[in-house]
């Protein structure tokens, strides 16, 4: 088995991304809003079989269930697939980065919510464990993203974006109905990726093969896309996964690579009052492959949506208001002409 390296492909320099002028492929899957909260994990392993787990309270009911699965050198996805718990899965494409992005780099998904919610609802909360097979040594491994309700929670949204990384870089926006107060008690913002055929050395002490992301036009980490994610006691294709999980701490600003975990807090780069958040992520060497970002923010908020329209100051009429006056206006004028002209 030849180890993902430094060698396989070149390293470029990354693209200057103008505002907004990105082109996604890592675009809006599900957007939940309420009193909502949010579980990660991610697994891979060479043996095909192990443990991938859900962290949800006592009390809370799952929403929704997704199951991801990251492949290399498998476009079509001949023979992926495998079980959760006992139960076949089969998984749909998410899509493939083109090239010159290397290896046929895809991820797949499925809804396991039939499979995930009776496990929990009325389980006695915490963390859940569920076993997991796959079925083709072209898999790296699988991320499970579960949403749950728990009345206790404040409002909040959880965001789910996937598809693959776009070798320029993808730009996502977060925008909400009102401007965000970072002061307020309990405010939170954080985002948490997965990423494919991530691979930066044993033990997560390489260099190069790593993604960049930006959060509000500051550089967060040089460094995501190390395979922490890997079951086993060394790396190869197979097992070259990771995803910011609920056991993983947040990631400190420009981490090394075996100190960034995939999982960041965005609250320093909010300013208070601003309306949206935007995240522009990028893989220079063009062979790992970001194909899920989960983000849970307090508060409603679109997830990739156009910002909210702006209200106009009380007492000045919107232009569509100003509009049907002037129309109002003519009317009058022509009904006055009219009557002059029958005096």
């Amino acid at each position: 088995m030849k180890i993902k390296s430094t060698l396989m492909v070149a390293a470029v320099a990354a693209a200057t991304l103008a505002s907004g002028g990105a082109q996604a492929a890592l675009t809006a899957f599900q957007t939940f809003v309420g009193n909502v909260g949010v579980s990660t994990d991610g697994w891979g392993s060479t043996t095909q079989a192990g443990v991938i787990s859900a962290s949800v309270p006592v009390g809370a009911t799952v929403r929704a269930a997704y199951l991801y699965t990251s492949t290399n050198n498998n476009g079509a996805l001949t023979g992926v697939g495998g079980t959760l718990a006992g139960n076949a899965l089969s998984y749909s494409s998410i899509g493939t980065i083109p090239s010159p992005a290397c290896c046929s780099l895809t991820a797949a998904r499925m809804d396991v919510t039939s499979i995930v919610k009776p496990r929990i609802d009325g389980g006695v909360g915490g963390v859940y464990n569920f076993n997991i097979t796959e079925t083709s040594s072209s898999q790296d491994g699988s991320a499970l993203v579960v949403v749950f309700d728990l009345a206790s929670l404040a409002t909040s949204t959880v965001g789910i974006l996937d598809g693959f990384a776009v070798v320029t870089g993808d730009t996502t926006s977060i925008n909400f109905t009102d401007p965000l107060n970072t002061t307020a008690a309990g405010f939170f913002a954080e985002m948490r990726l997965g990423i494919g055929f991530s691979f930066n050395g044993t033990g997560c002490t390489g260099s190069g093969q790593t993604s960049t992301i930006n959060v509000n036009g500051t550089r967060i980490t040089n460094n995501a896309g190390c395979n922490d994610d890997n079951a086993d006691a060394s790396a190869g294709n197979g097992n070259l996964i990771t995803v910011g999980g609920f056991d993983d701490p947040f990631s400190p600003f420009l981490p090394s690579v075996a100190a960034d975990k995939e999982r960041y807090n965005l609250v320093p780069q909010i300013a208070n009052g601003s309306t949206s958040i935007t995240v522009v992520t990028s893989n220079a060497s063009r062979d790992d492959n970001i194909f899920l970002a989960v983000f849970h923010v307090s508060g409603i908020a679109g997830v990739n949506a156009p910002p909210p329209t702006p209200v106009p100051p009380t007492g000045v009429p919107e232009p569509m208001s100003l509009s049907l006056v002037a129309l109002a206006l003519l009317g009058l004028a022509a009904q006055r002409r009219a009557a002059k002209r029958k005096g």
